[in-house]
């Protein structure tokens, strides 16, 4: 096996290892407590039991009036490629996992079940049925991990991403999260915000795989690069033109803002706001914007926001608003807690009576019901549930026989989850759109 090191002394790591580490294993992003259960599960027959497994959030974080799901779309688009091909089973075989009957399962495995659940971009409440799993029990417990690892990461920074678009009220919000975060978590994250009605993303990976638009500024750096405020934005200019936005506060405010019309023009595209007392602030930039002839120049204000500071910017003449660290970190986007359950055995219901995290046996169904087009129950039962008038049916087919039935590209797929998603916002009570701390605006009841 050929090794790797950089110079003498070196951690020396097998290039086989590392190629696979830097590539695109999805079958490994698995816990290994699945593998075991799918051992002993071979070993004593019960691995082609049919089984059904459902997601689902016990609770939503605290004080949150609902929950958006965002992430089916990458799991569908993941399951074609979990697989384990010679080089993950020579990693597994490498971390010591050498049971030859699990290795010659896993090498001819392909997920052959039924997906079911709610529409990406719906929103949920405790107990909804989010995604339901029905296959051999082997097959169904193998994308535990990845199902909450991609459903528990997108809809906490959905959820979040949607309180900011309320709290924006029809301003556009621009995702910038990308320095805080893992590099693959950045790309997701911007998907889920634009799911929700982000306007676009720094993220130039994410404009590649699911066509979400870009932007970008500069950074205080390419001012300091230059001799003066001036140069810098005269070569920002020439390169970019009159229309785009610059950096004002990197020296003084009032200087930059006139300097930055001097070099554009009344025609300049916007200013950045990237510090201090920003409701102060716009609103002198505003008037001095104004009195220079540039009254068309947008306004645009960074700077750790989160909904509440972007409420409190709503009396100010801001006209965007940049959203990073507060959106992909656990402390603007906590978790969602979603959960993957064994519901049913061979078409009978079971159940986890643990205290504290009790399960409800069988297979669910789900509908919202309505009242003059808002929403005012979620009813989940798993006996079938007559409907009402106004009742929309929540779980939809995706995948059956272990085809994905609709064949979109990611991009297609998720500017229909984002239109889904707003319809379904629309329909949602006054008091969901509240700030303050509250519980689920939607009641889950069983009929």
């Amino acid at each position: 096996m050929s090794t790797l090191g950089r110079r003498s002394g070196a951690v020396r790591i097998p290039f086989r290892i590392m190629e696979i580490a830097s590539g695109h294993a999805p079958a490994l992003f698995t816990d290994r407590y699945e593998l075991t259960m799918v051992a002993a599960a071979l070993a004593d027959g019960t691995a082609d039991r049919d089984c059904v497994f459902e997601v689902f959030a016990r609770r939503l974080p605290h004080g949150r009036r609902y929950g958006v799901l965002a992430g089916t779309g990458r799991l569908l688009d993941e399951l074609p490629s979990f697989r384990f091909g010679d080089d993950e089973l020579a990693t597994l075989r490498e971390q010591g996992i050498t049971d030859e009957r699990l290795l010659d399962w896993l090498a001819d495995f392909r997920f052959t079940g039924d997906i079911e659940g709610y529409a990406e971009g719906d929103l949920y409440f405790p107990g909804s049925p989010v995604l339901t799993v029905r296959a051999p029990f082997a097959e169904g417990v193998l994308l535990e991990t990845l199902a909450l690892s991609i459903l528990n990461h997108d809809s906490a920074i959905a959820s979040a991403a949607a309180r900011m678009v309320a709290a924006a009220c029809e301003r556009p919000c621009i995702e910038m999260g990308s320095r805080r975060t893992h590099e693959e978590a950045a790309v997701a994250a911007a998907r889920a915000a634009y799911l929700v009605g982000f306007a676009s993303s720094s993220n130039l990976e994410a404009g590649r795989r699911y066509g979400v638009p870009t932007t970008g500024t500069s950074a205080h750096a390419f001012t300091l690069l230059h001799d003066d405020e001036k140069a810098a934005f005269r070569a920002q200019v020439d390169v970019l033109g009159p229309g785009t936005t610059l950096l004002v506060d990197t020296y003084d405010v009032d200087q930059g803002i006139r300097t930055a019309v001097e070099v554009a023009g009344p025609e300049l595209g916007g200013i950045r706001l990237d510090s201090g007392d920003l409701p102060t602030l716009a609103t002198h930039a505003r008037e001095l914007l104004d009195s220079l002839g540039a009254t068309r120049t947008r306004i645009v204000v960074t700077s750790d926001l989160d909904e509440y500071a972007i409420s409190g910017l709503m009396a100010a003449p801001v006209d965007r608003y940049g959203v990073g660290t507060s959106l992909v970190t656990g402390s603007g986007a906590p978790t969602m807690g979603m959960v993957y359950k064994l519901v049913e055995r061979d078409g009978r219901p079971v159940a986890k009576k643990s205290e504290g995290k009790r399960s409800v046996g069988g297979r669910k169904n789900a509908v919202r019901r309505h009242d003059d087009g808002i929403a005012v129950a979620e009813v989940v039962s798993s006996r079938p549930i007559a409907e009402r008038d106004g009742d929309r049916q929540l779980v939809v087919p995706l995948v059956q026989g272990g085809e994905r039935c609709t064949q979109l590209t990611p991009a297609e797929a998720l500017l229909e989850a984002r239109a889904h998603h707003e319809r379904v916002r629309a329909a949602l009570p006054p008091e969901a759109w509240a700030l303050s701390r509250g519980e689920p605006v939607l009641e889950t009841v069983d009929s």
